[in-house]
Order: structure tokens, then sequence, then C-alpha cells
């Protein structure tokens, strides 16, 4: 469809939406303990539907809380331990790695008080399509708030909601392995000219990397091992070889999905392609529900890396934040010669956690860089070159200020190393995150303006460079020729991250702390790339015109798509394509027009 049709198609669309609701009647999903919430009976229907699989939801960390039913003091020292892991909260079906993803309503401390406020009501425990099909439409007869929970790790508290009724698909398990030109896309004539895997929605990262490395194989996979491929994929998803290979988005050669109509499809780029267009980058919770997917998988390579450490006492800021500026500024050349590159700034942090002889606090940087050993110019030798050559430059001039530590090894494949440095691990806290994607002009454009973006940006906290963008993503060959991934990607070096936490129901510094992340720290960052965007998965959830800096021009499409395939909404979250129109206010979600 013509852009100037596709615009006015919306707006013909939004007009029937505000012409739909009489002006003075308050329009809400449905809410325990009013009429329209379903009664036991029909909870109990859904449940015999399952065959058993819907779980009526117990809070998490009510096994701490002598006030609840569910108290168990034998129980309570492994909740409490598991709850700081994210692979605990992934086994769990309602929790999620955040604390203040659901209020804080029960954390496993009998001094915080509990309830089950923060989660969702009941849970389908889906292992098969059919099951989410049923949640699905239960929802939309029902009028009943839907969420959509994989493995809980999400930064931006989509995977949980109060007053709802939840699709947990961690337990949709399965790999299936397909040689060169072996699987052909359902209505497409001609066979996949790789080695494709089709993944089942609840396999996570760590499975999917051992399993393909045993077949000498690799995918384009999540950092922490712990992530699903859910809402990796439909966020776009990057990894340590993304920027050699393309985004996690770009490998998906189809999908099977259950739709809000509830209707289970074959999603590729000969059938159903906008629904395919539209789940590759245009975020989860929104258009469907992935069952599985096929993506593509690469001959295993060798996989050098270099660790690089400087350290400088709090006394040498000036020389610290010029080199920690080099490192950034000089990441599009690394990219350039295939390098990525993870890397941590901190500044005023112990020693001692560095592992530096230096008494006291110091500022610090760690870069992990890494480099698939595929192409004959790329060698462990050429990488430790090019990283000796970055150091030496980040500290030219200031030589004596900095104890430095440059270290390699080369790994048989990517999974020899993957599998003892996939992370983060942790979970159980309150936090949020802030971000942007950052191009080489933000980069190398003014020199000055980046070092006051770097020393700003991170607070009192650490600032995370992810070089994960680069010819791969630049230049991707994708499935359907193009997807919904944010087009800031495409030009993009370093994903930037940083990260503001507070005490569990501290409320005045939660409020002081979501301002100082979204108007100072991430601000900082938006000065210098004003027209890039960021990362779905990993950014601000208050992010201002999140519209614009999560999908770009992609936005209007996405849009359009989303009001065709869900009218009613049986999708809904925040910050999401098409959330516009919705507000939670008191557990209640609720029409705005």
């Amino acid at each position: 469809m013509a852009p100037r049709r596709l615009a006015l198609f919306a707006y013909i669309l939004q007009l029937l939406a505000l012409s739909s609701s009489h002006p003075n009647t308050k329009v809400c999903k449905a809410q325990p303990g009013t009429k329209a919430w379903p009664s036991e009976a029909k909870w109990e229907s859904l449940d015999k539907t399952l065959s058993g699989q819907l779980i009526k939801t117990v809070p998490p960390g009510a096994v701490c809380h002598p006030s609840q039913p569910s108290y168990d003091a034998a129980a309570c020292p492994a909740v409490q331990e598991g709850w700081k892991l994210a692979k605990w909260h992934t086994e769990n079906p309602v929790s999620v790695i955040l604390d203040n993803a659901v209020n804080d309503t029960c954390l496993p401390d009998p001094k915080y008080p509990c309830s089950g406020e923060g989660y969702p009501i009941y849970v389908v425990n889906a292992t098969t399509a059919e099951h989410v099909k049923r949640g699905v439409d239960f929802a939309r007869q029902n009028k009943v708030r839907l969420v959509v929970k994989g493995t809980g790790h999400d930064y931006m508290g989509r995977s949980a909601a109060p007053n709802s009724l939840s699709i947990w698909t961690h337990n949709i398990k399965g790999l299936e392995f397909f040689e060169v030109n072996k699987f052909t896309l359902k209505h497409c004539r001609v066979p996949i000219d790789k080695h494709v895997i089709t993944v089942g929605a609840g396999t996570q990262m760590l499975e999917v990397d051992e399993q393909a490395s045993l077949r000498n194989l690799t995918v384009v996979g999540g950092g922490a091992g712990s992530v699903g491929i859910g809402g990796y994929l439909t966020g776009g998803g990057h990894s340590a070889i993304s920027l050699t290979f393309g985004l996690a988005a770009d490998q998906v050669v189809e999908m099977e999905v259950v739709t809000a109509s509830g209707n289970i499809v074959t999603a590729n780029a000969c059938q159903n392609e906008d629904l395919f267009w539209a789940m590759r980058g245009g975020g989860g919770s929104t258009f469907g529900v992935i069952v599985s997917a096929t993506i593509k998988a690469y001959p295993s390579f060798k996989f050098a890396t270099v660790s690089a450490m400087l350290g400088a006492s709090v006394s040498s800021s000036d020389a610290y934040y010029d080199a920690l500026t080099t490192v950034f500024e000089e990441s599009p050349d690394l990219a350039d010669l295939g390098i990525s590159a993870y890397f941590f700034g901190a500044a005023n942090v112990s020693a001692a956690d560095y592992g530096l002889p230096i008494p006291g606090m110091i500022n610090g940087f760690i870069g992990s860089f890494m480099l698939p050993l595929i192409d004959a110019a790329n060698t462990s030798d050429s990488l430790l070159t090019a990283v000796n050559a970055i150091v030496a430059k980040a500290i030219k001039g200031a030589e004596g200020q900095f104890l430095t530590s440059v270290t390699n090894e080369t790994f048989d494949d990517f999974w020899a190393w993957y599998k003892d440095h996939n992370g983060p691990l942790n979970a159980g806290f309150d936090g949020i995150l802030g971000s942007r994607l950052l191009d080489r002009k933000a980069l190398t454009g003014n020199r000055t303006a980046l070092r006051e973006a770097l020393i700003v940006a991170p607070g009192k906290g650490t600032l995370l460079g992810h070089l994960v963008s680069g010819k791969g993503v630049h230049n991707a060959k994708i499935p359907g020729g193009s997807n919904a991934v944010n087009p800031a990607w495409r030009s993009a070096y370093v994903h930037t991250v940083v990260s503001s936490e507070w005490d569990p129901l501290d409320a005045a510094e939660r409020a002081k702390q979501l301002d100082l992340n979204t108007n100072v720290y991430t601000e900082a960052l938006r000065k210098i790339a004003p027209d890039t965007g960021a990362y779905i998965n990993e950014a601000d959830l208050y992010e201002p015109n999140f519209q614009k800096t999560f999908w770009g021009a992609n936005y209007p499409r996405l849009w359009l798509i989303k009001k065709i395939l869900d009218p009613l909404d049986v999708f809904w979250c925040s910050p999401c394509v098409g959330n516009e129109g919705w507000e939670v206010v008191d557990d209640a979600l609720c029409k705005t027009w």
C-alpha cells in the first residue's frame, strides 16, 4: 500500500476508534470483583480445555511471609537465594527479573508487605500452540488483559501485569535441525540454502547454542543464556556475533504464530508477509505469540578474544575520560575490521574489584573484544594488534597514570567461549535502563560532546558499550527483503546502556532515579545522537516519543498492521506499537478515547 494511502487508512481507523466509544463510558479490560470478570465456572471450563494447564497464581515470594497461606519457612531460603539469579525467575510461571516490574508486591523478605497485586491472576502453562490459542481466545472473548511471558528476562516490564491472564511459553520446547537445502518455507518453492534450526518458543539460548555446537553450527543468540526467543527476536536481538552475521531478527526465515484472533498461522516471505515483517523487530506482546521460529545457522569457526583493562586513580579523571572517549571514538574502525566488543566504564570504584594493585578507589575500564576467525585476514594476532593499538592511543601522553592489562585467548568455536561468558545473570532488584544507538557521526563527529556525554550518562553507575553493529547489520540480507527492526541499527555501531537502581518501595528515590534516568543520563546520549534511536529491549521505559525512538520510519506501517491484525487490542503493553488510547489506572487497563 502506498504511504499516502496507508496514512489515510490509519487516520480513518483512528476516527472509527474515536467514534466507537460513548464519550461518557469508561471502557476497561475486565477487573476482578466486577460483573465483567469471568466467573469461576468459566475459569474451570478454560482449565478443562487446557487439560489442567491453567495455574491459579501464588506470589513466588509468599513462602517467606508468615501471613500468607503458602508460607513455608523451610522453602524460603532457597527462594531468597534463587531470587537474585535470572535462571530462577525463568523457571517460575509469573516471576520476572525486575522487582519493580511487579511493583515490589511480594518480595521474599518478611519485612516488606506481600500481596499478589502485581502479578497475573491466572497463567496458561502452554506446551502446545493449541494451549496458546485457547488462552488468547479466552482473553479476547472475556475482555481480560493478556500478557505473555517466556523467560521473564525483560527490562521493559512487559512480561507481567496485574489483573491479567498470562500465557507462559517456557514449556514449549523443541529443536529441529535442517541441512542446507533441506528446509522449504510453507507456500514457497525454493529451499533455504543455509542450515536452519526450528526452535520452540520455550527453548533458551544456552540450549540452542550448545545443541548447535554439537553439530558444528553457530547461531546469532542473546548475550544471556537465559534469554528465550520470543522477546529476543521480536525486539531485534543483538549478539556478540551480530556485527558479522546481522541481528537475530535478520536470521528468521519462518515463524509459527498465534494471532489475536486465535488463528495458528505460519508467517514467512510467502504468506502472512505483514505479520512476518512486524514480528521481526516490531516488539513483543503486540502482534501475536511465537510458538516456534526457524532461524539461520552458520558453520562453526574459531573465536578469538582479547580482554583489556585500564585503571587510573580517581585523581586522574581527566586522563581516564580521555581514554574512555578514545575507545568509543575508535569503535567504528574496529567494527570495520570485523571486531565486536562489550566494554564497561565506571568511575570511583574499588580497585580490588578490577583486580588491580592500586589502593583505594579508581576509575576503571574493562573491555572484551571478539573476532570470528572466518576470513583469512582475521587472526588472533590481528585482533591483539588492533586492541593494543587502541589501548596505546587511549592512554597516550598519560601512560604513567594507568595500570593496564591486555590478554588474549582463542577458542575452538563460539560455544566454547559463550558457555562461560554469557550474562548478565543477576536479577531481583529495582531498576531501569536507558540507551542510545550511536552511529559514526555521534562517535567521531565531536570529541568534546562525546566526552561530556560519557561523563554525564552513567551518573554514579556503570557505562556499558556494546560494539555489536557493523557490516553484518548494515548490509544484512534479510528474508523477505526487510523487517521491522529500528532503521537506526542499520547505521549504528555502539548500543550504549546506562542504568539506575533504588531500594524497594522507596517512592521518593524511585521518582528521583526515573527522572535522572530519562532527563539527565539518557538525555546526555540523545544529545550526541538526536537522529538515531534506541534498542527496544534495553531502553528507558519512559522514553519520550518512543514510537520514533524505537521504530523510526517503520512505526506507521507497524501501527497499521497492529490495528488490522488486533483491532480489539487483545495484546497491549507499554511502550509498544499501537498502545496509544489506553492507560493503566489503579491496576485497570482502560481506554482513553
